[in-house]
């Protein structure tokens, strides 16, 4: 019977392919953008000076299919991810190079859902609190269809910063590998979990080497949707599947701050009487910016705090002993953004975040 020192082993060649692909095809994937227009432009709510390709989601792909395909066949369901995973990234690089209606993006965003729900039978069957077992029966494939559609909006909301969507989405997977090898002892199929996260967190890796700040590519909204329906997917065939009390808590914390953001991002703009699609300036990355903190800086204080509420949950779900390692992070995180602000002049940079995010406020394109 393989031993978890096993399982550790098995993900190392997984995440290297994942790496090494999705690096050796971002390139391509830029050339591909340039030829076919689909070009960010500096100006607007862009902070980046020089027009980038934002068809990096391809190279996420790709680094993610090789890898499942080369060491990932032993995967329970592995087939149906990625067919998934090329759906989902073919049909929004559509809208990075057309510029899809919104209503369009959440079309495809239902019925890709909806095939992974009803199709390949991948769902939410129960909510396990104390002491209380809820099936969910009839509910099972609507509950799916919103987590999937869910997380594919936060991450997508979340890709505002040179290499914070894919920083975070990769210490996600990490939370969610970690969290199946706790599981291993009671739950052996936890095993393709594993694999699946690995690949994850390498692809996510991997294009973080072109996409961290300043970014040379972006992973446009076929990357962003790609990552949130994989978090989704890994999410239902990991600790969301297991019959343990709080387990959906290990995603939801450690996806929070995204979450959280499109929940905020929602209620304001409904406040507003705005569509839910109207962009603004008004996410918290658009905040830590405004404070005065660069991109880079900005996308390492998002990964803290995801590590610090990844740690909780996964103290909630049997790491007891990772707390030190989430009191000592919450630790770092807080005196590097109370120092980067101080040096740059305090909470007065607040008032530049008004004035910002009321100029650069406008409806999506």
């Amino acid at each position: 019977m393989p031993t978890v020192n096993d399982y550790y082993l098995s993900a190392l060649p997984i995440m290297v392919v994942a790496v090494v692909v999705t690096m050796a095809t971002v390139p391509l994937a830029r050339w591909i953008s340039f030829r076919v227009g689909a070009v960010a432009q500096p100006g607007g709510r862009h902070i980046h000076t020089q027009p980038t390709g934002r068809l990096g989601g391809l190279a996420i792909m790709a680094g993610f299919v090789v890898a499942m395909a080369t060491f990932g066949r032993g995967v329970q369901d592995w087939l149906q991810v990625v067919v998934i995973a090329v759906v989902v990234a073919v049909l929004l690089a559509a809208d990075d190079i057309l510029g899809l209606a919104y209503w369009t993006k959440l079309v495809i965003q239902g019925l890709c859902s909806l095939a992974v729900a009803w199709l390949f039978a991948i769902s939410i069957h129960s909510v396990n609190l104390p002491g209380l077992a809820i099936p969910l029966a009839w509910a099972t494939i609507p509950i799916t269809i919103i987590w999937l559609m869910g997380m594919q909006n936060s991450i997508n909301l979340l890709d505002g910063v040179d290499g914070l969507a894919a920083g975070v989405v990769a210490i996600v997977g990490g939370v969610l590998f970690l969290a199946a090898v706790n599981r291993l002892g009671v739950e052996p199929s936890q095993g393709g979990v594993i694999l699946l996260s690995s690949a994850l967190i390498g692809c996510c890796l991997g294009f973080l080497v072109f996409n961290f700040a300043p970014a040379r590519i972006f992973m446009g909204d076929s990357g962003s949707h790609l990552l949130g329906m994989l978090v989704g997917i890994i999410t239902i065939l990991g600790v969301a599947k297991v019959t343990v009390a709080l387990a959906l808590f290990v995603p939801v914390l450690a996806l929070a701050l995204p979450i959280g953001d499109t929940a905020f991002a929602i209620f304001r703009r409904r406040r507003q009487g705005v569509g839910f699609a109207h962009a603004d300036a008004r996410h918290l990355h658009h905040r830590l910016l405004a404070l005065g903190l660069t991109p880079r800086e900005t996308a390492i204080t998002f990964y803290l705090a995801t590590a610090i509420l990844g740690c909780v949950g996964l103290a909630i779900f049997g790491h007891r002993k990772i707390l030190a390692v989430a009191l000592g992070l919450l630790l770092v995180a807080l005196a590097l953004l109370v120092w980067r602000i101080w040096r740059r002049g305090g909470f007065a940079f607040q008032q530049r975040a008004d004035a910002d995010a009321t100029r650069l406020d406008r409806p999506h394109v």
